[in-house]
């Protein structure tokens, strides 16, 4: 059976977004079951946890007695067993990698220079002279994105792959940036109104409310 890390409880703003999601989600559109084991505060930091998560973040792919971290790396390797997330042909699995990396390295440090300003340093003169500027910057890159999407459905096209699962998922993180982008807003809207993504979102919440 796999299993996967996750925290027990977080702050009401992060739940939701903690990366467990990232691979609930894969899991879901692979089809594959998998079970979760809950950390409480102050887990993350033991030895043991440490021994598999270097970093002491979620989350941690485990099954037949190996481990796996890092969101990217895990749905990737969920994507290997599943055409559902990584298409047979090569070229085509090169192009969905592509953009999964894409989502990890060119989107999301942006994205995340806004949420954590905003969340934390909102009142810090520093973080209100950065906001602005990272706030133009995040939207530049997701203009160059929403070009290269274009009128298609989903990044490479017709078909929904992993890439686009990561990309959702970098999009929710500060979804008011995408106004003034119609066409990232109904591509976000779209991926996450696949079932599979509503079964990982309910299940990551479910956790959490039975630990409250």
């Amino acid at each position: 059976m796999i299993t996967i890390s996750a925290f027990r409880s977080v702050p009401p703003f992060a739940q939701g977004q903690v990366r467990d999601l990232r691979v609930r989600w894969a899991l879901e559109e692979a089809g594959l079951s998998y079970r979760t084991r809950l950390l409480s505060s102050g887990d993350q930091d033991k030895p043991e946890y440490r021994a598999i998560q270097p970093f002491g973040q979620v989350p941690v792919y485990e099954e037949d007695g190996k481990t796996l971290f890092e969101s990217g790396a895990i749905v990737l390797h969920i994507g290997q067993r599943s055409e559902a997330l990584l298409p047979k042909d090569a070229a085509a699995r090169a192009q969905a990698v592509q953009w999964l990396i894409a989502a990890l390295n060119s989107i999301e440090p942006h994205i995340m220079n806004v949420a954590v300003i905003g969340l934390f340093y909102a009142e810090e003169e520093w973080g209100r002279l950065r906001a602005p500027g990272a706030k133009a910057f995040a939207r530049h890159r997701l203009g160059s994105l929403a070009k290269a999407l274009g009128d298609k459905p989903y990044l490479d096209g017709a078909r929904f792959t992993a890439g686009d699962l990561m990309m959702a998922t970098v999009l929710r993180i500060v979804p008011e940036l995408l106004d003034g982008e119609p066409r990232l807003a109904a591509y976000l809207e779209r991926c996450t109104a696949r079932p599979a993504f509503g079964r990982a979102l309910a299940a990551q919440m479910g956790d959490f409310s039975e630990a409250a």
